[in-house]
């Protein structure tokens, strides 16, 4: 396997591995399914399981000099804070009489086994949202329980970037629109120390003695495939992730509920723009929604195009892109 470097996406890890192609071709798998893998900036952890990272909670004083007067020493406010990766396996298991019958068992192995890095990226997409270590220590935590709840207008504070949409949202049918801008210092994803390949291995663990459903179980011989996806999340400077929320699924239409209003909140949210690779994220029914909206009124902030012979859809010039990992069941988000 070549060595590759510390940081990049998935889809950059993918065009660099080789050369065998195995992983690339599995990764690659993956992203067509989640649109995430296209833009997540990834980094290598500085911890075997995770990554610690300090980050600047707090600004020096500076001062206007007087002649024959001085200046009283200060300096930056910081604090540490260590993001762990979650473990993510599946074994995938074909009958060996079954794989045989082609004549590129491999390929045909690998064509069964979509339907484990389907499910794999659907429950890493998941996480990525919604993930909790409080609740499910074995996973890592993601965005919503970092934006939990609305209400600061202090730009200190993580609240200034969860967005209420005004819509009196009520019950569990609200979801919510994600802009979230890739970067070193701002947000990424992590991966262990010391992986060579994004954290994602693959391995084939050949012949095996496989055992059925029967009670007694019975057995018969077939191939037997490793998947291990360990991955974190880091949120290193939170002023570049926000988070519209309480878009009451229930009550949205051409006219109600607007939601350019809340992203037009959010995209003035971001300090700047340069710091990395910024992405709006909403799942297919609000990107449907947000569709409709610009058809019935006069919206040039809505943009679509091609690229690379897709199309996309863009707002304030930052591209939109689906994920249905978003759910429309969220609780109603309260205010601070």
């Amino acid at each position: 396997m070549a060595t590759i470097g510390t940081k990049a996406t998935y889809l950059d890890f993918a065009s660099r591995m080789g050369p065998d192609n195995k992983i690339s071709g599995i990764i690659e798998l993956l992203a067509r399914t989640n649109t995430v893998l296209e833009d997540m900036y990834v980094k290598e952890g500085n911890l075997a399981t995770g990554h610690k990272t300090t980050i600047r909670t707090g600004l020096p004083t500076v001062t206007w000099r007087l002649l024959n007067y001085g200046v009283q020493p200060s300096k930056s406010i910081t604090s540490q804070i260590t993001d762990t990766c979650g473990m993510l396996e599946a074994y995938a298991e074909v009958d060996k009489s079954l794989a045989d019958l082609n004549g590129n068992s491999a390929a045909w192995r690998l064509s069964e086994d979509q339907a484990f890095l389907e499910a794999m990226n659907q429950s890493m997409a998941t996480t990525l949202f919604y993930g909790n270590q409080s609740t499910y220590p074995e996973r890592f935590t993601g965005l919503m329980p970092r934006y939990p709840k609305y209400g600061a207008e202090d730009p200190t504070k993580t609240a200034y970037n969860c967005i209420d949409t005004y819509a009196a949202a009520s019950g569990a049918d609200q979801t919510s629109i994600w802009l979230v801008v890739w970067g070193e210092n701002t947000v990424h994803a992590i991966y262990p120390k010391g992986s060579a390949t994004g954290g994602f291995t693959h391995e084939d663990l050949g012949e095996q003695t496989l055992f059925d459903s029967q009670t007694p179980a019975g057995r018969y011989q077939g191939y037997r495939t490793h998947y291990k996806w360990d991955l974190g999340l880091t949120v290193r400077d939170w002023r570049y992730c926000v988070r519209v929320a309480n878009l009451d699924t229930s009550a949205i239409t051409t006219t109600a509920v607007d939601l350019f209003y809340g992203m037009i909140k959010a995209y003035h949210r971001i300090p700047a723009f340069g710091m990395g690779t910024a992405v709006w994220y909403c799942n297919n029914l609000i990107a449907e929604f947000l569709q409709q909206q610009a058809w019935v009124k006069a919206n040039l902030a809505l943009n679509y195009s091609e690229v690379g012979g897709k199309p996309v859809t863009s707002f304030l010039g930052i591209p939109i892109k689906r994920c249905d990992a978003i759910l429309n069941t969220e609780a109603e988000v309260l205010t601070i």
